[in-house]
């Protein structure tokens, strides 16, 4: 029954800083639109009551504003909790007996990738595994080599249907609304490739620093934390061909067509840079070679793409924030206008922090000479999105819809396309912070 709705949620992880900051908030907004039907059992190591994860509950929706009582109610009426260490055994037979009757739960491991297969072979070892849903967050895997062995871990206690990789990115409206303005729309396919797309860029730029997380950049990097995931998945998006049907089955087997046509990254085709600054934040090495910054030139082995510049570009401590796919067009030719001398024709997607898109064209002047100017034909703003990704993927994953979520097959598809570039000993080109990056790099604005 893959696609039959859940009968309950367990929440791994339940007094961690995720459930803190994301998971009790969609919960919260599922019961105020109504759609949270289910119990939901918190599971975690610590010795607590139900009355102190109510607390915990209540200060982390607190943060975001203010509380309804009786939607607060209405959710705490469903939590219960489990308290135990994951690998004893006896802490999977009370998390049974909390199920009940329950027959279809989802499990959500918002704990260390480390500790996934422990849990997921511990609830296959106390029959609870059976018609249950298994979401785990990124980071998948550290390369290509524990990707598939974090694979075939969870396989052996779950088939890969039941399997839903989360990334929060995806369950964005506007990344949606990426997806669906490519394939809903007649006059974009005509010129959606090489031989009319002048230059596809993507980018990832954010003004502010690691703010506090030092230590866990250290572990990623710009190529682990986002490039591998978030923006290969946005590239997918952007550039794969047309999915047989709409369901998830479909979408990812498109996406992973184009993310295996994509060469793997050699250090060549790749700009490393790190803030100035960076190895002076807490929990950063003082001799760092972490990076904060990288471009990278790629190249997809389609007919649709081929000879196509792509570019993916993110960093931290650059002159803007703004997340952006832009497709610049070829110039007409012949042009017998003015048009050459102004900004050629481009679509882009601005994918936050206030979302749009646009069709950038040149328009005539007022007055009597053929004299163009530089006009934003078409402009959709979009309201803010109504509902937070976790909420939405939240709701996916217990109605079984998986268009949101990422497959065996991609993220080792991802993983090797970076994978030439996560051992590069090179030291990154230091930049100046609110700049767009090492020198010699631009950004358009």
């Amino acid at each position: 029954m893959p696609n039959a709705r859940a009968d309950a949620l367990v929440l791994f992880g339940a007094t961690g800083d995720l459930a803190y900051q994301q998971i009790f908030p969609a919960l919260y907004s599922m019961a105020k639109r109504g759609h949270l039907q289910v119990p939901v059992i918190a599971v975690a190591r610590q010795v607590w009551s139900l009355e102190q994860l109510h607390v915990r509950i209540r200060e982390s929706l607190a943060k975001r504003g203010d509380i309804d009582p009786r939607v607060y109610d209405a959710l705490v009426a469903r939590v219960s909790y489990v308290a135990g260490d994951y690998q004893d055994a006896s802490t999977f037979e009370r998390l049974r007996a909390a199920l009940g009757a329950a027959s279809r739960p989802v499990f959500y491991l918002a704990i260390p990738p480390s500790l996934f297969g422990v849990v997921a072979s511990s609830l296959a070892r106390s029959r609870m595994a059976t018609h249950a849903r298994l979401i785990v967050e990124k980071p998948f895997g550290r390369d290509l080599a524990s990707a598939r062995a974090l694979n075939v871990t969870l396989h052996e206690s779950f088939p890969e249907e039941a399997v839903y990789r989360i990334d929060h990115f995806l369950g964005k409206e506007p990344v949606q609304n990426l997806l669906y303005f490519r394939f809903a729309n007649t006059f974009l396919e005509p010129i959606w490739n090489a031989a009319y797309v002048a230059r596809l860029q993507i980018t990832m730029a954010e003004a502010f620093g690691v703010r506090g997380r030092g230590k866990f950049y250290e572990e990623v990097g710009a190529i682990r934390d986002v490039f591998q995931n978030h923006l290969l998945q946005v590239l997918a998006l952007v550039a794969m061909d047309a999915p047989a049907a709409g369901d998830g089955t479909s979408i990812d087997v498109a996406k992973v067509a184009l993310l295996r046509s994509v060469r793997p990254l050699g250090v060549d085709d790749v700009v490393r840079g790190q803030y100035r600054g960076y190895r002076s934040e807490i929990g950063v090495a003082a001799d760092s070679n972490v990076e904060t910054f990288v471009a990278a030139n790629l190249e997809v082995d389609t007919d649709r793409w081929a000879g196509a510049p792509i570019v993916i570009r993110t960093g931290k401590c650059l002159a803007e924030t703004f997340t952006e796919v832009r497709v610049t067009l070829k110039r007409p030719v012949p042009a017998p206008f003015d048009s050459a001398a102004r900004r050629p024709n481009e679509v882009s997607f601005r994918l936050g922090p206030e979302p749009s898109i646009t069709l950038a064209a040149s328009v005539k002047k007022d007055g009597e000479p053929m004299v163009g100017e530089d006009a934003a034909l078409i402009e959709r703003a979009q309201a803010a999105d109504d509902m937070a990704p976790y909420e939405r993927l939240l709701g996916d994953a217990l109605r079984g819809d998986r268009r949101l979520f990422g497959s065996e097959a991609g993220v080792e598809a991802s993983w090797r396309i970076v994978e030439p570039l996560l051992n590069d000993p090179r030291l990154p080109d230091i930049y100046e912070p609110g700049s767009w990056g090492p020198p010699g790099v631009t950004i358009p604005p």
